[in-house]
């Protein structure tokens, strides 16, 4: 079975652990996830810039070590991303910044690649608010 998993949430909401339990079970029961879309301030998780205390569980370093362990495709949101600073290389440059704060794995694209991803799924499954 193929799953599309949205998450909503950003990384100090309880759905974003959820979310990344919930696809580590998918993954380790046999099944396929078709793609990860990460909208809203879900798409903090896909910046480099975000640092947590020491005591603390970096969530997008988990986020991030899990989508390359298994190489899935992890879309975010790119109107989502622009409003929050979240920018990859091409859009740093598309407007006029210094320097990007997201890279491999995270891909910006449109929320059309999520409506792509359900038409694909066998399942979809959204996490937050």
């Amino acid at each position: 079975m193929k799953f599309a998993i949205a998450l909503l949430a950003g990384a100090q909401d309880p759905a974003a652990r959820s979310a990344l339990e919930f696809a580590r079970a998918v993954v380790a029961s046999g099944h396929g996830i078709s793609r990860l879309f990460f909208y809203r301030d879900a798409v903090h998780l896909a910046s480099s810039l975000s640092v947590q205390p020491q005591d603390e569980t970096d969530l997008a370093a988990e986020w991030r070590d899990f989508i390359r362990q298994h190489e899935l495709d992890a879309v975010v949101c790119i109107a989502a991303a622009l409003r929050r600073g979240v920018l990859d290389g091409a859009e740093a440059r598309r407007w006029e910044r210094e320097g990007s704060n997201t890279d491999e794995p995270w891909v910006l694209s449109g929320l059309g690649q999520w409506v792509d991803a359900m038409q694909r799924a066998d399942r979809a499954v959204t996490f937050g608010n």
